[in-house]
């Protein structure tokens, strides 16, 4: 349970700036909705690299044992599926699949990504603060739901980021930083 708390604080703590410029008046955030918005804010992200990317750099690496541009997203589609899967209590739909090494094309990871999370959205949406701390198998652990879902964010932050430094390679600017820079132009900002 500690770790669960722990674990849980440190993505809280990593989404609180994007709460802080939210404005407006203050707010209570439960753990479950700290967690949940912090899946929400990585996917958002993740969601819009994987769209902005040309086409023609998904096979980009910036070294030959790294992950091509697109294998980071099949990575973190196949992870997701892993992971609801334990949350939902039902089979893998993805098991035996590795996403990284069928999909070829910017389409293809594109809707990967976009399936694993239709995959995951409803059993995050459905954490709670009663069900955050509740134990569901996940291989042969039991695990906290709450600590699953902040895996997941944790883990689509960790490819998030490394794709940040590829599209910064092929001079792009990553979407959250032009989110960013866009708000700081806005008269009064």
């Amino acid at each position: 349970m500690r770790r669960l708390i722990a674990f849980a604080s440190v993505a809280l703590m990593a989404a609180t700036p994007a709460f802080a410029q939210m404005g407006g008046p203050p707010q209570k955030i439960t753990l479950a909705q700290g967690i949940t918005r912090a899946y929400d804010g990585v996917k958002r992200n993740i969601t819009e690299m994987s769209e902005k990317m040309p086409d023609a750099d998904y096979g980009y690496k910036p070294h030959p044992d790294s992950r091509t541009f697109g294998q980071l997203f099949a990575h973190a589609a196949n992870s997701m599926y892993g992971s609801c899967a334990a949350l939902k209590g039902v089979a893998n739909p993805n098991q035996g699949k590795n996403l990284e090494q069928l999909l070829k094309t910017k389409a293809e990871f594109v809707k990967a990504l976009a399936d694993a999370y239709a995959f995951c959205d409803d059993a995050v949406k459905g954490l709670t603060d009663g069900n955050v701390a509740e134990m569901v198998k996940q291989g042969q652990n039991e695990v906290a739901r709450g600590s699953i879902v902040a895996g997941i964010t944790s883990h689509n932050n960790e490819m998030y980021g490394t794709g940040a430094a590829y599209m910064r390679a092929k001079g792009l600017v990553p979407p959250s930083t032009e989110r960013q820079q866009q708000m700081m132009k806005k008269p009064g900002a």
